[in-house]
């Protein structure tokens, strides 16, 4: 590709806008030349509008260092500079809805982390290797909007990315019931443990959303499109139960499940293994070569050894059994900023890219 689109990064000060500069950082497809923040932050240089709040374990980009922060709000302003943003911004549900919304009727694509419009009908919510045709709502969102060429797309929540391809790659044997518990990491509260001392040596058994998100958001990914808008699949039924842990990066999940059609555990981990999607077979800059890997020693996946994944960008599962109450047991790892939030964000701008949804402008 001969000349990069052009990107901007709304919300970019906070720890989700962090990953999005440091994984953009030399992107063959995609150049950071606009960072959007609160009116605090505007007109200051990026690195002095961040100062001492870099998250990420590598440095921050020299590229970014220089450029002045802009007003998020300055909506046409920000739109001027760029071919399509990336959303993390932090603001009530209703403001986010309305900003985004605002972005793409400047015919600017925005690709959100945010949950804000995660259930408007005709916003794709999409995990590339999962149900990429989801994107083909967009034509409808946009007889809403009234663009041509600006949209709302999102990924979902973090929590969902370590079992629900399970879901996907096991969908032949109609998963009927799946009962989950997540172990999330504290960066996906925007936290470090600099930041939440608190949480050194401690268990909260309560985030607050994120039950119903995983519980819920799973079947809108592996639901379809009826008129114009995306309806949610009904089955499985899943129930959830989430809790935040000591653990900076590395989201994981203790899964109980059933089916319809009981499969043999050697064909489980085969659907596993074989699992791939669109974003493998386009060969996309920021897909893992092997999506879902398969774990056989009893004690992993461990967040120490296998968080980082295909650069964070892949699933491990592990310690799949059969269960005395449901017919199979196991246990997920993702990362939860990468492939959970920011990197999965990416690889949807990958795959709408090479789809023609984003162009140049």
């Amino acid at each position: 590709m001969s000349q990069k689109l052009k990107v901007g990064i709304l919300g970019g000060t906070g720890m989700v806008g962090q990953r999005f500069i440091a994984l953009l950082e030399n992107h063959p497809w995609f150049e950071v030349v606009a960072i959007a923040a609160s009116p605090r932050s505007a007109g200051k240089l990026y690195e002095e509008a961040v100062g001492s709040r870099w998250k990420m374990k590598t440095p921050m980009p020299e590229a970014a260092k220089q450029l002045i922060v802009m007003n998020v709000n300055e909506v046409e302003k920000v739109a001027s500079e760029v071919d399509f943003v990336f959303s993390a911004v932090d603001m009530s549900k209703e403001e986010i809805k309305a900003i985004e919304e605002a972005y793409a009727k400047t015919e600017t694509p925005v690709v959100s982390n945010n949950s804000a419009h995660r259930w408007t009908p005709d916003v794709p919510m999409v995990v590339p290797e999962i149900n990429p045709e989801h994107f083909e709502v967009i034509q409808y969102q946009r007889e809403r909007l009234g663009t041509t060429r600006g949209f709302i797309a999102v990924k979902p929540n973090c929590s969902i990315q370590s079992y629900a391809p399970c879901l996907a790659a096991w969908k032949e044997f109609e998963p009927s019931v799946v009962a989950v518990t997540t172990y999330q990491a504290i960066s996906g509260a925007g936290k470090t443990f600099a930041d939440w001392p608190e949480m050194i040596e401690n268990v909260i058994p309560y985030i607050g959303g994120e039950e119903e998100k995983s519980e819920q958001e799973p079947l809108r990914v592996l639901g379809q499109i009826e008129d114009g808008v995306i309806v949610k699949a009904l089955e499985p039924a899943i129930t959830a139960q989430c809790i935040r842990v000591p653990v900076l990066d590395g989201h994981t999940a203790a899964v109980f499940i059933s089916f319809k059609k009981k499969p043999s555990k050697g064909q489980l981990i085969q659907k596993l293994v074989d699992y791939k999607g669109l974003p493998q077979e386009l060969e996309l800059p920021s897909a893992p070569k092997q999506f879902i890997q398969y774990l056989k020693e009893d004690n992993r996946p461990q967040v120490k050894e296998d968080v980082d994944y295909e650069n964070g960008m892949g699933v491990s599962i592990g310690r799949l059994r059969e269960d005395s109450v449901f017919d199979y047991k196991f246990v997920g790892l993702s990362h939860n900023t990468v492939r959970g939030a920011a990197g999965g964000a990416v690889l949807c701008a990958e795959l709408l890219k090479a789809q023609g949804y984003i162009q140049p402008k």
